[in-house]
């Protein structure tokens, strides 16, 4: 029976995760379900953002399901010293995990072109998937520090760090049009340059099939949003990745369409990627798709079943025709919404 560990978080984490808990136990009623803290509520009540009792709960865990963690820009949070603040907690996590390539979907829903700020024929059809390093580079930097009226991070790479996060690109790439752009700015960085030696060699090593160019970030931030069809599959550091799949977020309308999944060789994490939005925290009118969809990628990525998986997309996207959410330009509040998917994944499959 496999186990599943929600880890709500603060601001509307906890009423995405609560929709999403309601459609995973409708389409896997089979799975064992316990919530643990993190993030800011866990400082709170533990005094630790990732506290002892969440990291032994995730030991046997099958997949982790969570929310979001952090306040809000003026929140007592963001005083703590950077070890106890919510989002180190996420990182903490994440490398406890050993989750080293986030797994970001980029999709455009048929019929909802008209959300994007793209114009119509540049959205239809966008279906991107961008695979960035998680557990590597400046933000993980052991020599941090400010002295005085000097800071410094340093990026590092191995060639270990970069083939596995690499082979996940071209495996995902051989499921989908089979193609890869990995992303760098080797014209400038040296680790850049170590980034596109190992991926081009990884490809002529183990993956011939597979068509694979090489572009610079500040290019690619320009072209995801200027001719988005260009691409299938991104791979990129982890930087140039929390920055692009942020950029590219913007493509179907709204954080709150933008799952993720965060994989290794172990336990898998699963996260919608928006923030915590402490400012509409406790209305009821957050949007759960990400958070639903990220269930989605649960089931295919960290549970086996993509049966299930393509159950609860189909419901998302009737759900996101029939009733959409206020950041979508509709009226649906977080119940309506998951109260549609809910009745959707009951409705056969049409085409």
């Amino acid at each position: 029976m496999p186990k599943i560990v929600t880890l709500p978080g603060d601001g509307i984490g906890p009423e995405v995760t609560a929709a999403a808990v309601e459609v995973l136990r409708e389409v896997a009623p089979d799975v064992t379900i316990e919530e643990h803290a993190i993030g800011g509520g866990a400082y709170d009540t533990y005094g630790d953002p990732l506290p002892q009792r969440t990291r032994d709960a995730l030991e046997d865990a099958d997949a982790a399901l969570l929310g979001t963690v952090g306040g809000a820009h003026n929140s007592p949070w963001n005083t703590l010293p950077r070890h106890l603040r919510p989002e180190s907690g996420l990182l903490a996590l994440r490398k406890m995990l050993g989750c080293y390539a986030n797994l970001r979907p980029v999709r455009v829903q048929p019929g909802l072109e008209h959300l994007s700020p793209l114009k119509p024929e540049l959205a239809r059809g966008v279906d991107i998937l961008i695979v960035r390093e998680l557990l590597g580079g400046i933000y993980f930097d052991g020599d941090r520090k400010i002295e005085g009226d000097t800071a410094y991070n340093t990026m590092r790479y191995t060639t270990a760090e970069v083939e596995r996060v690499a082979k996940v690109a071209f495996w995902a790439a051989e499921q989908r049009k089979g193609r890869v752009t990995s992303v760098d700015k080797a014209n400038v960085l040296e680790v850049s340059e170590l980034w596109r030696r190992d991926v081009q060699a990884l490809r002529d090593r183990e993956y011939r099939s597979i068509h694979l160019n090489h572009e610079y970030v500040d290019s690619v931030a320009m072209l995801i949003v200027a001719n988005p069809g260009r691409y299938d599959v991104i791979v990129t550091e982890n930087l140039f990745g929390d920055i692009l799949s942020d950029l590219a977020a913007v493509i179907p309308g709204s954080l709150g369409l933008m799952p993720s999944a965060s994989l290794g060789d172990g336990t898998g994490l699963f996260e919608p990627i928006h923030g915590s939005a402490p400012d509409i925290s406790g209305q009821g009118i957050a949007n759960p798709a990400a958070a639903i969809m990220s269930v989605g990628m649960m089931l295919r990525h960290g549970l086996q079943r993509g049966d299930a998986a393509n159950v609860v997309d189909r419901a998302v996207a009737l759900a996101l025709r029939e009733h959409p959410t206020r950041d979508l330009g509709g009226r649906a509040d977080t119940r309506t919404f998951t109260r549609t998917v809910l009745d959707a994944m009951g409705t056969p499959a049409v085409g």
